[in-house]
């Protein structure tokens, strides 16, 4: 097992948020000019204000917030604190997984000071975005210094994910999306923690 350092786990990395963040503080600011001609100056003043400052704050924080992964630590900056985990320490290993429009798969993990979430796929009906190969593999790494039967049991559901991801499989054949399909097919509550016994299916 390699001992890898420094690796980003932002599955859709700020770059790409903050210019799409920007773009919202425009628009904004044209919604304000416009309230100020259909209903009064201060009134659009005030609501251009208010909703450039709103867009202002999401540029700063989203530009801010990075998850990272050095040597099996796992850290979540947000907007005013990092928050870390090292993965062999951890006493909680959770698959969480979202199904909407936009379906998430999120790793959760956590000790006695708290949790990190990691997103690490996101699948519409006609494709996705996964996380880096580099970056499932350094999870992976770390899960699998872990002696919870969990963080060993989806430490092989990403090394699978990422051999099918290797042979360029289709989403039906990737672990990954597996698990969408579980919660899909089970009709249970749109989110939800997949148990042991189904995190391992995963490979199956």
């Amino acid at each position: 097992m390699a001992d890898r350092g420094l690796v980003a786990l932002d599955l859709v990395p700020p770059e790409l948020i903050v210019p799409r963040l920007r773009v919202a503080g425009a628009v904004f600011a044209v919604v304000g000019v416009v309230a100020g001609l259909l209903i009064s100056p201060y009134v659009g003043v005030a609501l251009g204000a208010a909703l450039v400052a709103t867009a202002g704050f999401a540029v700063v924080s989203g530009g801010r917030r990075r998850v990272w992964i050095d040597h099996g630590v796992v850290s979540r900056r947000g907007s005013f604190r990092v928050r870390r985990v090292n993965l062999s320490d951890a006493t909680k290993v959770e698959v969480l997984v979202r199904v909407a429009r936009v379906s998430q798969v999120l790793i959760r993990v956590g000790d006695s000071s708290g949790d990190v979430t990691v997103g690490v796929a996101m699948y519409t009906t006609d494709g996705g975005r996964e996380l880096q190969p580099i970056a499932l593999r350094a999870v992976a790494d770390g899960l699998a210094s872990s002696p919870l039967a969990s963080a060993l049991a989806l430490s092989s559901v990403l090394v699978t994910q990422l051999r099918a991801e290797a042979r360029e499989a289709g989403l039906s054949e990737r672990p990954l999306y597996r698990a969408i399909d579980v919660v899909r097919t089970s009709g249970r509550a749109p989110a939800t923690v997949l148990t042991d016994a189904e995190v391992a299916a995963l490979t199956d």
